[in-house]
């Protein structure tokens, strides 16, 4: 923390803020006077701090603020990003990233090994679905499957370009660089869109594209999804709360749900049996009538999900809880006594949900957690305390917690690392375990030990914490800025703070592919002279994602009947533009969007807004001919990301779509 306040301080002065950010000085100060006087307070983002080719940075200074100000582990508190819908934190959990396996295991071989046992599958079968070379090595990020398409095949990190995309669930407008996935799409042998409706893609797919990119030979597959209403299952919210989903219909049609088009696809495919843990006599995911048991699915999540305490939320203590939602308290999310009727289960205790992390299987009834690093709490009741994850020393400095900093009624009051079976030996607690705990635990960490022994011993009997008790890591060594650095975005309209504060060099292979920073910066640096205007992006109420769902809702379509780009009073003025008009939009890429002007004060002279949620539109063009019969959305604009630019963070290959340039004429 010395490190990061030192750099602060000798770069951040009240003048320096307002030269490169616009925040005047006494509004600076007025703004820290607040976070100081008020505590607890929390921190809320969204995609305006992640989606920047210095996201983390952001993020990480805002983390870093709170830990300053005592922000961290108390309620009203927290370092929090929003999520966008209503299990994208369930999503994110159960490992859809190519650097992880569930639970954010990572993907080294003892990872693989681990899930392997959990899934029930023969470890060499596994690794015989890889080429020599692939396993532990990360893949492409949804971000940038465009240049999986599109890079030269010497630049890439793998045998050969992708041949085949299948989009699930994913709306092509959520993601930049539209001229560019037009291109890449036509260049394709295989494109499935799975979706409860076409989406863009369905559209994009079916549009001409330029000779030279078309692939007359590709196939275009439309597979129908069930809707959140025709499934059941589990959702995991931002806090980190997990609720079941009832179906509310069947699904209608041909749609089915994403759990039976899987089985189907492994079938076709020959590992339908792999698919459910189907080895010896055993199996883990039971399949009725061609759809696997949903509970079972999360019940295999549970039994390997222990890095994140994702092991204790069973589907009956789940269903138990929506059952009886009038014994949990609105504010402190804790059941007030409370006993289900169909199962007898006590809910007293629990927090509404069993937040992750929910330690244990769910026999242990740990009540999950609430806030995380309370260590207010004993660890039983919710309380914790920072990991141990980046070992115990660095460059002669001790990384475990000062002597004092421990969970309420922890038996250990120093510091300490993570558990496994050769600490649990020299601490004497190895006995407590159960002769068959002690057989799964030999050789296993608290990670890996299926019986969940060595957490119920570590946390039920001595009140510490399976993964440690450490110090906050400030300093972020193995990323490329340790303390949070400003860097100019690629795209800017300040071509004086390029110099001072430059972008990250070029990478050669990150994530398998060649990633531009400085040498897009300095192509474009002067980029504000033709294109003025910083370009934004961002949601609105009335539609949700991609906007293909909401915006076939007719009683929603009715509320928002137009894709708009905010723009201020007075570069409106000085383009002749008036409130309603439509505009153009143009970019650097070369894309040209026409939307209707909304001027208003809420964006500043400098600054334009264009919601992303908008599709069916291609640079003037209404597409509708190129939907599916009867299946175009009733409002339908252009794409903001038909024109947003290239750049992605230097940790997370997150798009930087929150800052583009532009210059906005009336059409």
């Amino acid at each position: 923390m010395d490190k990061v306040r030192e750099d602060v301080l000798k770069k951040w002065t009240p003048e320096e803020v307002e030269r490169v950010a616009g925040v005047p000085p006494e509004q600076m100060k007025r703004v820290a006077e607040m976070f100081a006087k008020n505590r607890p307070s929390s921190i809320i983002w969204c995609m305006g701090q992640t989606q920047h080719t210095i996201g983390n940075a952001m993020v990480r200074a805002s983390c870093i603020l709170q830990l300053a100000l005592g922000n961290i582990g108390v309620s009203g508190g927290g370092a929090n990003i929003y999520r966008g819908h209503d299990n994208v934190q369930g999503a994110t959990d159960v490992g859809p990233n190519p650097d992880s396996l569930p639970g954010y295991y990572g993907i080294a071989p003892g990872s693989f090994a681990h899930w392997a046992r959990v899934w029930n599958v023969d470890l060499k079968w596994l690794q015989g679905r890889y080429a020599p070379g692939m396993m532990s090595k990360a893949g492409i990020t949804v971000s940038r499957w465009i240049d999986g398409v599109m890079e030269k095949n010497e630049n890439i990190d793998q045998e050969s370009n992708l041949r085949g995309v299948v989009y699930w669930g994913h709306a092509p407008n959520s993601q930049s660089r539209g001229l560019e996935m037009k291109k890449a799409m036509d260049k394709l042998d295989l494109l499935v869109v799975v979706d409860p409706y076409p989406s863009a893609t369905a559209a994009m797919a079916a549009m001409p594209g330029e000779p030279a990119d078309l692939n007359k030979n590709r196939d275009v597959y439309l597979l129908p999804a069930a809707t959140q209403f025709e499934t059941s299952g589990s959702v995991t919210a931002s806090n980190r709360s997990i609720q079941w989903r009832e179906k509310v219909i069947n699904p209608l049609f041909e749609a089915k749900p994403d759990q039976t088009i899987m089985y189907l696809l492994a079938e076709k495919l020959g590992f339908a049996d792999q698919l459910v843990g189907k080895r010896d006599g055993k199996q883990n995911i039971q399949v009725a009538n061609g759809e696997p048991v949903i509970e079972d699915i999360l019940r295999e999540l549970n039994r390997g999900t222990w890095t994140i305490g994702y092991s204790g939320q069973s589907p009956e203590r789940l269903k138990a809880h929506m059952r009886n939602l009038h014994v949990f308290d609105v504010k402190t999310l804790r059941a007030k006594g409370g006993v289900d009727k169909e199962t007898g289960y006590k809910l007293d205790g629990d927090y509404f949900g069993l937040p992750w992390p929910c330690w244990g299987n769910a026999a242990l009834k740990h009540p999950g957690t609430p806030n995380l690093y309370n260590t207010h709490l004993h660890v039983m009741d919710g309380g914790g305390n920072f990991r141990a994850n980046f070992g115990v020393e660095r460059d002669g400095e001790n990384l475990l917690a000062e002597d004092g900093s421990h969970s309420k009624g922890a038996d250990i009051t120093t510091g300490y690392p993570e558990f496994d079976h050769v600490f649990l030996k020299k601490l004497g607690w190895w006995d407590e375990l159960t002769d068959e705990e002690k057989k799964e635990a030999e050789g296993k960490n608290w990670k890996t030990d299926l019986s969940g022994g060595i957490i119920r011993v570590v946390m039920k009997n001595h009140g510490c914490y399976p993964f440690g008790n450490a110090k906050a890591r400030a300093v972020v060594w193995n990323f490329p800025d340790g303390v949070p650095q400003h860097r100019e975005p690629l795209y800017g309209i300040r071509a004086d703070l390029v110099d001072k504060y430059p972008t990250h060099d070029d990478k050669r292979a990150f994530w398998r592919l060649p990633t531009l920073f400085k040498s897009v910066q300095e192509k474009y640096k002067d980029i504000g002279k033709e294109f003025p205007i910083i370009l934004t992006s961002g949601r609105l109420t009335e539609y949700e994602g991609g906007g293909e769902e909401t915006r076939s809702n007719p009683w929603l379509a009715e509320l928002q009947q137009d894709a708009f780009v905010e723009i201020n009073p007075r570069s409106a003025n000085d383009r002749g533009i008036r409130n309603g008009d439509y505009v153009w939009v143009r970019t650097p890429s070369g894309a040209r969007l026409k939307v209707k002007a909304l001027v208003t004060e809420r964006v500043g002279a400098d600054h334009a807004f264009i919601p992303f949620h908008f599709s069916g539109w291609w640079q003037g063009k209404d597409m509708l001919p190129f939907y599916p019969e009867g299946a175009a959305p009733i409002v339908r604009g252009e794409a903001v990301n038909t024109a947003t630019t290239y750049g992605y963070d230097s940790v997370t290959m997150m798009q930087e779509t929150k800052t583009t340039v532009c210059q906005i004429e009336k059409a």
